[in-house]
């Protein structure tokens, strides 16, 4: 399993999905995402290399995969 980096937004959005089916991604705040993407077992970046660009485009692909699951 690849290793994933702050910039795999897709990959980790899927992550997100899977650890967190029934969360709702809009309603999860920047401060508690950082924490649900630093816990992915395959994480592997630095978890101080985050900002708030990275973690709305990671919002945004988990947000996809819960409106493709609904």
């Amino acid at each position: 399993m690849k290793k994933l980096s702050w910039t795999d937004s897709e990959d980790i959005g899927i992550e997100l999905y899977e650890a967190h089916p029934d969360t709702d991604p809009l309603g999860v705040r920047f401060t508690d995402l950082h924490q649900f993407v630093t816990a992915l077992k395959n994480f592997a970046d630095d978890p101080a290399a985050s900002n708030e660009a990275k973690l709305e485009a990671i919002q945004m692909a988990w947000l996809e995969e819960y409106k493709e699951n609904q």
